[in-house]
């Protein structure tokens, strides 16, 4: 598969932007975050979530607690990933009971994902609520799941591809469009 960026949808500044406004709508949908801890989806929503629990530090003055959540077993499409997929460690050193649970990840799409998280988290406790938290979401939904805090909303078509980069991983910030074209 031969992949063409078309267009760049979100760069450095703009995700900074972006998270500073999520982390705000955080804090104000809580009524503060006392009670609020965030769970980054692995892979790259465990940097957006540090990001994100930094920006709320520096804007309430309350570190708080940040995990992140392998979902590989709860997949729906497991046995098409691989033979034998790669499981990572679960990092939540927190209890997740009566906690207000903010699952945080890059890209929405289907929902698939957040609904293997979901199952997941409920497996090391039951928070009070559970809120969803992405940096894009692309639409194309096939289960009734809908974000809380949205980034940028972009729509897109099937065909194309949203990809999301961090400086943990990538060593540069932004979020690209590709389409995939036949050479």
């Amino acid at each position: 598969m031969n992949l063409r960026e078309k267009a760049q949808i979100m760069d450095t500044a703009g995700m900074k932007r972006a998270l500073t406004r999520i982390a705000h709508e955080i804090i104000e949908r809580n009524k503060g975050v006392e009670n609020v801890a965030l769970v980054g989806i692995r892979r790259r929503g465990g940097p957006l979530a540090e990001r994100l629990a930094k920006k709320i530090e520096e804007i309430e003055g309350i570190k708080v607690p940040v995990g992140i959540l392998d979902i590989t077993l709860y997949r729906d499409d497991l046995t098409t990933l691989a033979a034998y997929p790669q499981v990572h460690r679960t990092e939540v050193n927190f209890d997740v009971n009566e906690k207000v649970i903010v699952l945080v990840d890059d890209v929405l799409y289907t929902g698939r994902t957040v609904r293997a998280a979901m199952d997941a988290l409920i497996d090391l406790g039951r928070p009070q609520c559970i809120q969803l938290a992405v940096l894009i979401d692309r639409g194309h939904r096939e289960l009734p799941i809908k974000a809380d805090f949205v980034g940028k909303n972009t729509p897109t078509s099937k065909l194309e591809i949203v990809t999301v980069m961090v400086e943990e991983y990538d060593g540069k910030d932004g979020v690209i469009i590709q389409e995939v074209v036949d050479e």
